[in-house]
């Protein structure tokens, strides 16, 4: 999920009690906004989907891929990933090629602005696969962008020069490196498996290999973090030169093995003074070196933002392919359709509906869940959101939904946490600590679920 509260497809019917003090959550796979569960079925509505017109603005003009594999599963990781012993890289590039020349056989798609490659481990992919794929989408898409941002995910210990090379003969021009932290008593925890000293190694040969745009992952509030631990790893990623970094606090997902740990009671969750105190104090350290926050849990210096994220929390559309990857479709009237990929690879591999792969969840275009949805993303940024335009498609969408979002405004905003600027509605300073109960208090008010 992009959030920890419902989304418009299953809003909350009761607003909970304001927290005094909450750090708001966030996960680094923004692309996949919470979905309704269904079975597996096949993509005819992806399909139109894919041949929808919608004004060319609305086109979708980024990319998503997912590469499962991955050599060992982090403990607090709930994305789909598969530790394969089976040799199955190659067939899933294969498939993968199928996919993308379907998506590109269907949409009439302009020039790519952003590709974004995630996991998994996606530098698992052996150099002579990642050719193949670069071949395929240059085959199949449109890449005639002179600026397209294309970011791979990285681990540290998968970097190599021939890899590198090959992948910035293919394109790639920023990577994404998951240091999560410098201590390796906490990489411990959470069962990350590498040694911080790889870390500056794999960025010296992405710079060796002409890739410029580097971006690292933190974590915080790992059980027994202290505040100066957490400042350190801080430190320790601007000493790279780090042009952007994200900073997550640590979110005990279902069905993870640290939420089964922490339910066992090896350790508790730290306590949410101590994270907030973490937040702050590194909101202001990366501001002091130069690096912004555009996103509750995102730092960079100017023009060096991850434009590809920035496309999912503007809600803007985005294409998909790869087993558990999430897309995001306009209608020319309003409303957009979502799917997720079924996040199973021997069902990717094996159900072909003319390229396209078999889904999960979908959702249909609903006008007022794309409000809600523009809400809940846009609000956890810099910038804010439009209110003028925000108004006016809530009420396009359901007579009287304005006025209910006018009404929620007022709270958050006389608490100090919600500002109104240049007619967008941002959070203040101490407003980003509070990000979901802000947004919740919106989506509370769209819409009623169930009797009363």
């Amino acid at each position: 999920m992009l959030l920890s509260f419902p989304t418009a497809g299953g809003l909350a019917k009761q607003v909970p009690a304001w927290p005094e003090r909450r750090v708001c959550r966030s996960v680094s796979n923004a692309h996949d906004i919470a979905l309704t569960p269904t079975r597996q079925r096949e993509p005819r509505e992806v399909a139109h989907a894919l041949r929808a017109r919608p004004d060319p603005s609305r086109r979708p003009r980024s990319l998503y891929l997912h590469v499962p594999f991955c050599f060992h599963k982090c403990h607090y990781c709930d994305f789909y990933s598969i530790v394969d012993s089976r040799d199955r890289q190659a067939a899933f590039v294969d498939r993968l090629d199928r996919e993308i020349q379907a998506i590109g056989a269907l949409a009439d798609q302009p020039p790519l602005r952003t590709i974004f490659v995630g996991g998994g481990t996606p530098t698992l992919l052996r150099p002579d696969l990642w050719e193949r794929l670069a071949a395929s989408l240059r085959t199949n898409l449109n890449l005639s962008n002179p600026d397209l941002e294309f970011t791979v995910e990285c681990n540290p210990e998968t970097a190599t020069p021939e890899l590198f090379d090959v992948l910035q003969g293919a394109g790639v021009n920023r990577l994404s490196f998951g240091a999560q932290s410098f201590n390796t008593a906490h990489l411990k925890t959470l069962e990350r498996w590498h040694d911080p000293d790889s870390v500056p190694r794999a960025l010296e040969l992405a710079h060796a290999a002409g890739i410029r745009r580097v971006s690292l992952d933190l974590i915080y509030g790992i059980p027994g973090q202290t505040l100066d631990e957490a400042l350190d790893d801080i430190e320790r990623a601007l000493a790279l030169g780090v042009t952007h970094l994200s900073a997550y606090a640590l979110t005990y997902e279902p069905g993870t093995a640290m939420t089964a740990r922490r339910d066992r009671g090896e350790f508790a969750e730290p306590d949410e003074d101590l994270e907030a105190d973490i937040y702050d104090a590194a909101v202001a350290r990366l501001a002091e070196a130069g690096l912004g926050r555009y996103e509750v849990s995102n730092f960079a210096r100017a023009d060096h933002e991850c434009r590809h994220n920035l496309a999912y929390w503007r809600q803007e559309a985005w294409l998909a392919a790869g087993p558990s990857a999430s897309g995001h479709l306009h209608e020319p009237d309003g409303g957009s359709h979502r799917w997720k990929n079924v996040p199973r690879l021997d069902s990717y591999l094996r159900d072909d509906f003319e390229g396209l792969a078999p889904v999960i969840d979908y959702e249909a275009p609903d006008a007022l869940r794309l409000v809600a949805e523009r809400i809940m993303s846009g609000i956890r940024l810099a910038e804010g959101v439009d209110r003028i335009a925000i108004l006016d498609a809530a009420d396009r969408a359901e007579p009287g939904a304005a006025a209910r979002l006018q009404a929620a405004e007022r709270e958050p905003r006389e608490r100090g946490w919600l500002l109104e600027r240049d007619d967008r509605w941002v959070l203040s300073d101490a407003g980003f600590l509070f990000a979901d109960g802000v947004a919740r208090r919106f989506l509370g008010v769209l819409r009623k679920v169930g009797p009363g």
